[in-house]
C-alpha cells in the first residue's frame, strides 16, 4: 500500500536511488509464460502476487505487445507478475479470483484503443478482432455487447471492477488507449468530447508513452511505501485544493510560465470548440520539444497533471528490453491469435517516429526521437528465431513505426521542432545507409533464414536518398508488392496530413521505373491511401483517382479517415478549422459525403483482387506526367 506523502514540487527521482542498471538487471529468467490465472500462480507455489496486469487482448508473449514488455520488465526485477487477459466485465468474478496485488494493478485496453478495436470508422461493429482467439471478438454465438471479449473504453470498465475487488491498491493505466485519452479527447463512437480517461476511470496514474522506466519506478516506490507523485512519464489527478498543496509554486495562479503549461479546460473547450485544436497543437509541440514543463488541464472538478515525459531509452537499454526471454507464443487457453500469426517472426529494429503525420498517433505515443537497436542485438534475436523448431525460413519484418528511420540521427543532437521530414527532409538528419545494408546482409546469411523482408512502412523520401538500400529492398526484401503510403495526391490535402507534396510520389515511381528497367523485371506496388480526411473535397477525391490512374497504380488498401484520439487530424475534424490559419475547413462528416469519396476510389482505382498486370511499374516508359503539373488546390 502506498503511503500518502506531500512534496513541495514534482520530483523526478527525488530522494530515490535507482539500481545500477536503469532499465534491466539482465539476470537470466526461466523461459515460461506468466500465469494467466490464480490457479497457475498456486501451481508455482505463490501465495501472493506483486503486480496484476489486466489487458483487453489475448496475452501474447511477444515484444510487439506492450503488456508483454511490461510483464517481462517487471519479472526481470524479481516481481511476481500475473496476467488477467480479456476478463468478463459483466461481473467481478474473473477479477475476484486473484488476491489483492501487493504493489499495484496495471490496466491496458490492449494494443489498440478499445473503440478503434471494436468499431469501424463509420461506427459499425467489427466482425473480427486480430487480438482475440480465432480472430473472434465474441466469446460465443451470442453477439451481444456483454459477450464481446473487450468492452468499449476498456480502461474505465476494468478500473471499476479492479477497484471493487482490490481495496487500497493503486490502479495504474497504460497502453495506447490511456496514453492518447489522457487529456480532453474526441470519441468518434459517441461523437462527443470526453474528459480525461484518468478522471473518468478514477484511477491513480496514467503512464503515457513508452512505459519501461515509469513502471519500474512505480514498482520500486510501491515497494518502499513512497508516494507516486511526480514520476516522469505519468499523469495524476488532483482537486483544486490538492493541486495547490502538491504544486505550491503555482500560488493559486493558473497562467503559463516556464515551469507550467495550462491547456484550455474541458468547460472552455465545450463552450468554444476551436480551443480543442489549440490544446492538441500545444500537446503536440510540447511532446516533440521534449519540454520539461508540467502540463495541466482542468476537467470537471479535477485537474490532470502531466509530468515531464520519461527519457527515451538508450540503444543499450532498448537492446536489453528485446533480450528478455519472450516465448513469441500465446497461452494454451488462447489459440490462433491472428496478430501473433502476422508478427511472430518479425523483429523491431527502431523505436520512435519523426514523421509527425497529422492523422497518426505514433509520434505522440512513442516519441519523435529515434532510437535504433544495435546491430548485434538485432542479429542475435533473428538467430534465436531461426533456431526455433517451428521457424519456416522467413523473417517477416525488420521494422518499426518507420523501418528506414533505422540508424538515423540528428547532426545537431535534436531541436525543439523534431519535425525531420516535413515539408522536406531536414538537412541535419543523418541517414546511415550502410548500417541498414549491413544488417540486411548479416541477417540474410543466418543459418535457416531463406527469406528476409522489410514489411513495415518506409518513407519514400528516405528511400530516394538511399539508392542502394532502395534497390536492395525492392530486389530481395519485399514480400510480393512494395507497400507505400502516399495517403493522397493533392497537395492541399497532403499539407493538412503533414506529408510531402505529390511530386515525391512522382519521383519515387520514376525511380522504380529506372530500377525495373535495370533489372528487366517489373516492380509491383501497392499504395495505401486515406479518403475523407479533413479538408478533402469531392474534387480532391476525383483528383486522387485521376493521379493514381496516370501513375498506373491500383489500390488494394484504403480507408476512410477515422478520428481517433490524440491526433491533429482529429482536432481538425472536430473543430472544422485549419491547424495553421484557423480558418474554416471543409470536413466530410456525414455518411453520404464520406461514401461519395469512397465510391470514387472504389470505382476508379480499387483492385479487389491484386492484379499484378495493373499494379506494376513497367519497364516501358508509359508514364509521362511532369512533376507538379495540375497540383493547385481546389
Amino acid at each position: 500500500m502506498v503511503r500518502k506523502q506531500h512534496i513541495s514540487s514534482p520530483p523526478i527521482l527525488q530522494n530515490h536511488t535507482p539500481p545500477q542498471n536503469p532499465i534491466m538487471s539482465q539476470q537470466p529468467l526461466q523461459s515460461s509464460l506468466p500465469p494467466l490465472s490464480w490457479q497457475e500462480c498456486k501451481q508455482r507455489g505463490w501465495n501472493e502476487i506483486d503486480v496484476l496486469l489486466i489487458t483487453g487482448d489475448a496475452y501474447v508473449d511477444h515484444p510487439s505487445f506492450g503488456i508483454a514488455i511490461i510483464c517481462r520488465v517487471l519479472e526481470d526485477q524479481g516481481y511476481k507478475v500475473a496476467i488477467l487477459s480479456q476478463p468478463r466485465y459483466d461481473s467481478p468474478q474473473d477479477f475476484a479470483q486473484y488476491p489483492t496485488p501487493r504493489l499495484f494493478c496495471g490496466i491496458s485496453a490492449g494494443n489498440l484503443d478499445s473503440v478503434v478495436a471494436n468499431y469501424s470508422s463509420s461506427g459499425r461493429v467489427r466482425n473480427s478482432d486480430s487480438y482475440s482467439p480465432d480472430g473472434n471478438p465474441w466469446r460465443g454465438d451470442n453477439r451481444s455487447r456483454s459477450d464481446r471479449r473487450r468492452p468499449d473504453r476498456a480502461s474505465i470498465i476494468y478500473t471499476a471492477l479492479a477497484k471493487s475487488c482490490y481495496k487500497n491498491c493503486p490502479i495504474v493505466l497504460g497502453g495506447i488507449e490511456a496514453s492518447l485519452r489522457r487529456f480532453v479527447h474526441y470519441d468518434y463512437k459517441q461523437d462527443k468530447l470526453r474528459a480525461s480517461i484518468l478522471t473518468d476511470a478514477k484511477a491513480d496514474l496514467i503512464i503515457f508513452g513508452m512505459g519501461e522506466r515509469a513502471i519500474k519506478e512505480i514498482a520500486q516506490r510501491c515497494e518502499e511505501g513512497i508516494t507516486l507523485d511526480g514520476i516522469r512519464g505519468t499523469c495524476q489527478r488532483f482537486t483544486e485544493k490538492e493541486l495547490d498543496e502538491h504544486l505550491p509554486t503555482l500560488a493559486g495562479e493558473r497562467t503559463n510560465n516556464r515551469e507550467f503549461l495550462f491547456l484550455p479546460s474541458l468547460a472552455e473547450i465545450e463552450k468554444e470548440t476551436g480551443l480543442f485544436l489549440d490544446a492538441e497543437i500545444a500537446v503536440d509541440n510540447h511532446a516533440r520539444a521534449q519540454s520539461r514543463q508540467t502540463v495541466l488541464q482542468k476537467q470537471q472538478s479535477q485537474w490532470i497533471i502531466q509530468h515531464p515525459a520519461a527519457k527515451s531509452l538508450s540503444e543499450s537499454e532498448l537492446d536489453a528490453v528485446y533480450a528478455l526471454p519472450f516465448l513469441r507464443t500465446s497461452h494454451k487457453s488462447q489459440k490462433n491469435i491472428p496478430a501473433l500469426q502476422m508478427i511472430k517472426d518479425s523483429v523491431t529494429i527502431v523505436r520512435g517516429c519523426a514523421g509527425n503525420c497529422s492523422f497518426c498517433a505514433i509520434t505522440r505515443h512513442q516519441g519523435a526521437e529515434i532510437v535504433s537497436r544495435s546491430h548485434r542485438s538485432i542479429v542475435k534475436e533473428c538467430k534465436l528465431i531461426a533456431e526455433e523448431e517451428n521457424f519456416h525460413g522467413t523473417i517477416s519484418d525488420l521494422g518499426g513505426p518507420t523501418a528506414n528511420l533505422y540508424g538515423t540521427k540528428c547532426r545537431i543532437g535534436g531541436c525543439n521542432k523534431r519535425d525531420c521530414l516535413f515539408p522536406k527532409t531536414c538537412p541535419n538528419l543523418e541517414i546511415d545507409e550502410e548500417r541498414f545494408l549491413r544488417l540486411l546482409k548479416d541477417v540474410s546469411s543466418l543459418k535457416g533464414v531463406k527469406h528476409l523482408f522489410v514489411s513495415s512502412g518506409m518513407r519514400m523520401e528516405l528511400l530516394l536518398k538511399t539508392p542502394r538500400l532502395m534497390e536492395k529492398i525492392i530486389a530481395e526484401h519485399t514480400p510480393g508488392a512494395l507497400k507505400i503510403a502516399p495517403e493522397h495526391t493533392n497537395d492541399e490535402v497532403l499539407t493538412l496530413m503533414h506529408k510531402e507534396s505529390h511530386d515525391l510520389l512522382v519521383r519515387f515511381i520514376e525511380r522504380c521505373r529506372e530500377i525495373a528497367k535495370k533489372r528487366k523485371k517489373p516492380i509491383y506496388i501497392s499504395p495505401y491511401i486515406i479518403t475523407s480526411h479533413p479538408g478533402s473535397t469531392l474534387k480532391h477525391a476525383k483528383c486522387l483517382a485521376e493521379d493514381l490512374k496516370k501513375l498506373d497504380l491500383k489500390v488494394r488498401a484504403f480507408q476512410d479517415f477515422t478520428p481517433t484520439p490524440g491526433t491533429i487530424s482529429t482536432a481538425m475534424y472536430v473543430t472544422e478549422r485549419h491547424p495553421q490559419s484557423k480558418k474554416s475547413l471543409f470536413v466530410p462528416k456525414n455518411i453520404s459525403e464520406r461514401k461519395a469519396q469512397r465510391n470514387i476510389v472504389e470505382k476508379e482505382v480499387l483492385s479487389r483482387e491484386f492484379d499484378k498486370k495493373k499494379s506494376k511499374v513497367q519497364v516501358s516508359e508509359k508514364f509521362s506526367r511532369k512533376p507538379g503539373k495540375g497540383k493547385k488546390g481546389f
